[in-house]
């Protein structure tokens, strides 16, 4: 029975494929003619433009680089002392602390404890603990820290408001529980 199956099968292969063979040669002559008769039609490239090189004179000019310069220009710019940068000049003019490297987002208080009647905060960066007291720095905004409780550190950060003037803005950095 399964002979008789498989012979059936192969029966009507043969003609299928004896039947598309015909029929090929008439679809090999229309895919000819069409070959033939088309033309391809490519649109001309534009010219490219022309480099025109120009003429080095740095001897003569001012270098665009120099602090006096770049002074020149912030002085310009800030326009007259006022508040804004009666804030920022300070903090400019400090050595920055190892935690500023770091924005408070990736900061976790794990604890505080009191050391000679001053309370002092662990905070965790990376794998790293470090202890945190008032006046220390904070962040990436110049954040001074201003009072440190047992659940949170008080910070007063510099930052720049929507008109680009230099604000104080104050912020926490609460104790975070340890979970895994």
């Amino acid at each position: 029975m399964k002979r008789v199956a498989c012979a059936l099968i192969a029966g009507v292969a043969v003609i299928g494929v004896a039947s598309c063979a015909a029929s090929n040669e008439d679809l090999n002559q229309w895919m000819a003619d069409l070959r033939r008769n088309m033309v391809p039609k490519v649109s001309p490239l534009t010219e490219p433009t022309r480099y025109l090189p120009l003429a080095y004179t740095g001897n003569t000019s001012v270098d665009a680089f120099s602090m006096d310069r770049l002074t020149q220009v912030l002085r310009r710019e800030s326009g007259p002392l006022g508040v804004s940068t009666a804030l920022l000049t300070p903090e400019l003019n400090r050595r920055r602390e190892p935690l500023e490297a770091y924005p408070l987002d990736a900061m976790r208080m794990v604890g505080s404890l009191d050391r000679a009647g001053q309370r002092v905060a662990l905070v965790k960066v990376d794998t790293l603990l470090h202890q945190v007291r008032v006046g220390n720095y904070l962040g990436l905004n110049y954040g001074r820290v201003t009072k440190v409780l047992e659940s949170e550190i008080a910070l007063r950060e510099i930052v720049q408001d929507a008109a680009g003037e230099w604000i104080e803005r104050r912020t926490t950095l609460e104790l975070q529980e340890n979970t895994k």
